[in-house]
């Protein structure tokens, strides 16, 4: 029997005659009807059909198969009384005893016959349906209501079908069919014991496997009461913006008629996303402490499982749960940390949060900037788009991650369980069944209608720094509703995270140098910073001290940004030209960059370089300008420039990724940024074949529009080179200067090798010092026989001049420490 849902209109008319198919129909609303389930085989209401509807072959059978059962069974009981008759004797004699199967079947089959051909003539089905029918059909629409109908036909139905059956246990049991029906339950008592053995069987070889997967499905979800969460949204610091945005969905878990009686819909689901560290999980837990709802943390790896299908059972076990404890709380927050482990679909998903293509962009869309196409129509956006993104696809990137990541696949994407995925969206979106055994299926058959699932307030947070490996269905509204991008902290963000973590310590900072170390740690993340304070908070005690320093701070600073230093020694020739190389670097920067300003300098031997200038963005800055890429090619060809000078124009193999990175720049400037000789685009040049038509056609054409970008991009490295090098011979006296307190020790911060080059004190490193024309003398007889050596590769013992008496360093020299934040200057 089928049960279908319909809600009919409340004064909806009725076909002439009756229903038009014959049977019952729900035409309108009766009194203390509740308009939920419609009998079987009851039409909408107005429906009006010419012919009977057609019938399933099943339907057509299935009571003439009942009855060639019936018959079959009392044969075999006439057999089994008398076991010398034979099949075709048993046959005869219940042919004449049991002729009532064979009415039986003949009346069946006169109907089935009859719907045929009603199936078949509109008019023989209307004649039956409204002349011979219609008055009986009219009479019980007016005294009975539809369900009452319905339940009266299916009463009669069982009790038919009993009637049947005690007839044939009748003629099994030879006794009556009223003392057949009354013996039934002592014969299924007798053969208890045998069913009772078959369903143990069953039950023995099904929980080997139920036991086995319920063991596999177990692990990875960790729920926490709001008793066993402490964090708060004051505990998150450097993300107001978001932190605000996120409260709207608190409000709407709390409150969610606000919105719901409006006619709108509780957003379910927020993605946070930005680099590692940057407080996602923190975030999470905060949300938990501040609604006070039980708090359902999902491990990355939890759904990554060897066998397929433990995946799905694992997402609808924790679905199960989610929907407990939100009855139980009022509501429920889950988080999924490293979401991509469990959205990925394959290997990367088509497109990013907001729809955006997550593949790789080709230089034209890889610099900040405005969205310099936002005037542009719908479809010439996508057709930039387009363009750009298979012109990167034509290209031939160097291997990385990417492309191995799209080789091997994941085990939840290409080679994992394709089900835990799409068992997550289901229950993200899917329909809410019924609560409850007896509202989703007593009151089924009693013909009532089952009460809705109740609303659960289920708050589904993702975090991840993957968002393009996320597929689409999961990111559309319904399931993941807001996108959050929880990036770097700004600088007032770090200055109240620093503020946060000294606070939980004893220091001796002033306000002014937190906000400068805020200035001089770009990129750092609140995790970066909390580690930071803590290394600063070791190297006191290790001093055994219990109060921490500015020293303290910067030794942990560079300590963290560089790691240990090898200590490798040079030897005195090669210290010395390591020095002038770092020092030419440090003294242009000083002089032309005003976006950044240097960090840390260094000559000691680290894991990838031999000595280094870091440079940082004294503020946050989004854009940048042509002077600004000048300015850091400058520095990038001053140390080509200082080594030709400072070494009779020879010059060593460590300008190779100074050269690397000038050129880069400039070439990205010229054909891309419009920063050059030219305006239009190298990249829609090259992909649309535009260039200098010659004898071998478009590959001549493309090879002289490359080398045309090549000598543009010639002639300006060779214009910087010049500026350059009258930069280092305008400051000859400073680069050597740099260069003696480099050797002197070893690793100078930022703002002392201002002092040097300016002549001032500084920090650690007086600087007064280098302005005596004295002692700048001693410097240069010092790097002539220093050149002397290395012209004629001799021995050279001679160590840095010592420092004048009275001149000593403002402090004790200090170790090495490369920056790893993100810096847009090169390092030498």
């Amino acid at each position: 029997m089928i049960f279908r849902r319909s809600r009919p209109s409340p004064a909806a008319p009725e076909p002439p005659g009756g229903p038009a198919d014959g049977r019952v129909s729900l035409v309108k609303r009766p009194r203390g009807d509740d308009g939920g389930l419609r009998p079987p085989g009851g039409a909408p209401a107005g429906a009006v059909h010419p012919t009977r509807a057609r019938q399933s072959p099943w339907d057509r059978v299935k009571y003439l198969l009942l009855l060639t059962l019936v018959w079959f069974v009392l044969v075999w009981a006439s057999m089994a009384d008398n076991p010398l008759l034979p099949f075709a004797d048993a046959a005869r004699e219940q042919a004449r005893a049991a002729a009532w199967v064979f009415a039986l079947a003949g009346l069946e089959l006169v109907r089935q016959v009859h719907f045929l051909a009603g199936e078949r003539s509109g008019r023989y089905h209307r004649f039956w349906t409204h002349r011979v029918f219609g008055g009986f059909e009219r009479f019980t629409h007016r005294r009975f209501r539809p369900w009452t109908r319905f339940r009266v036909w299916r009463a009669t139905v069982w009790l038919f079908w009993i009637a049947v059956l005690a007839v044939v246990a009748g003629k099994v049991l030879d006794t009556s069919p009223v003392l057949a029906l009354f013996e039934a339950p002592a014969l299924l008592w007798r053969a208890l014991p045998f069913l009772l053995q078959i369903v143990f069987l069953f039950f023995v070889i099904v929980i080997q496997f139920v036991g086995l997967f319920w063991s596999l499905s177990r692990g990875g979800v960790e729920t926490y009461m709001p008793d066993d969460i402490t964090t708060r949204f004051a505990d998150v610091w450097g993300q107001d913006h978001v932190v605000e945005r996120v409260r709207e969905n608190i409000v709407f878990l709390e409150r969610p008629q606000e919105i719901e009686a409006r006619g709108g819909y509780v957003p379910g689901g927020i993605l946070l996303w930005g680099p590692p560290g940057t407080g996602k999980t923190l975030m999470a837990e905060a949300v938990a402490g501040e609604t006070g709802h039980p708090y359902v943390f999902v491990d990355p790896g939890a759904f990554i499982q060897m066998f397929m299908g433990i995946g799905v059972l694992k997402v609808k076990a924790l679905f199960r749960r989610l929907r407990r404890l939100a009855l139980r709380y009022g509501g429920v927050i889950v988080f999924f940390d490293e979401a991509d482990s469990l959205g990925r679909r394959g290997a990367l998903a088509q497109v990013g949060p907001g729809g955006r293509p997550a593949g790789g962009r080709g230089p034209a869309f890889s610099a900040a900037g405005c969205h310099g196409i936002g005037h542009l129509s719908a479809e010439t956006r996508w057709l930039l788009a387009r363009d750009a993104l298979a012109g990167a696809a034509g290209s031939a990137p160097r291997p990385g991650l990417a492309d191995r990541f799209f080789m091997g696949g994941g085990l939840n994407g290409g080679g994992g369980d394709p089900g835990t995925l799409q068992a997550l969206l289901t229950e993200l979106s899917g329909l809410k069944k019924p609560r409850g055994f007896v509202n989703r299926y007593v009151r089924r058959l009693l013909g009532m209608k089952p009460k809705p699932p109740p609303r659960y307030r289920i708050l589904v947070m993702m975090a991840t720094n993957m968002p393009q490996a996320l597929d689409e269905a999961l990111l559309r509204p319904g399931r993941i509703d807001r996108v959050y991008r929880v990036g770097y902290p700004s600088r007032a963000g770090r200055v109240r995270t620093y503020e946060g973590y000294f606070g939980r310590v004893r220091h001796e900072l002033t306000a002014e140098q937190i906000d400068r170390l805020a200035t001089i740690t770009p990129y750092a993340t609140g995790a970066t910073i909390k580690d930071l304070v803590n290394e600063a908070l070791i190297t006191a005690i290790r001093a055994g001290r219990e109060v921490i320093t500015w020293a303290d701070v910067m030794k942990a600073k560079q300590l963290k940004s560089l790691g240990p230093p090898e200590g490798v020694e040079y030897a005195d020739r090669e210290r010395h030209a390591t020095a002038v190389h770092e020092a030419c670097h440090a003294v242009v920067a000083h002089r032309v960059r005003r976006h950044l300003e240097i960090d840390v300098a260094t000559i000691e031997k680290g894991a990838e370089y031999l000595g280094m200038v870091s440079s940082i963005p004294v503020e946050d800055q989004f854009t940048q300008w042509r002077s600004e890429y000048e300015a850091d090619i400058l520095v990038s060809l001053a140390s080509l420039a200082g080594e030709r000078m400072f070494f009779g124009g020879d010059s060593s193999s460590g300008v190779s990724g100074d050269l690397e990175a000038a050129t880069r720049v400039a070439m990205l400037m010229e054909g891309f940024w419009g920063m050059g000789s030219t305006v239009s685009s190298h990249a829609v040049s090259t992909q649309l074949g535009l260039g200098t038509p010659g004898a071998g056609g478009a590959r001549e054409a493309e090879r002289e529009t490359r080398r045309e970008l090549a000598d543009r991009i010639e002639d300006q490295l060779s214009t910087l080179l010049e500026r350059a090098e009258r930069l280092l011979a305008d400051d000859r006296a400073a680069v050597l200067a740099v260069a003696h307190a480099l050797e002197t020790h070893r690793t100078l911060q930022g703002e002392d090798v201002a002092a040097v080059i300016e002549g001032r004190r500084g920090p650690l490193v007086d600087g007064r010092v280098y302005a005596d024309p004295a002692f700048a003398r001693t410097l240069e007889e010092y790097h002539r026989a220093a050149l002397a050596a290395h012209d004629g590769r001799t021995p050279f013992h001679l160590g840095p001049p010592p420092l004048p008496a009275g001149a000593a360093a403002s402090g004790a020299p200090v170790s090495s420490s490369r920056s790893r934040f993100p810096r847009l200057g090169p390092s030498g």
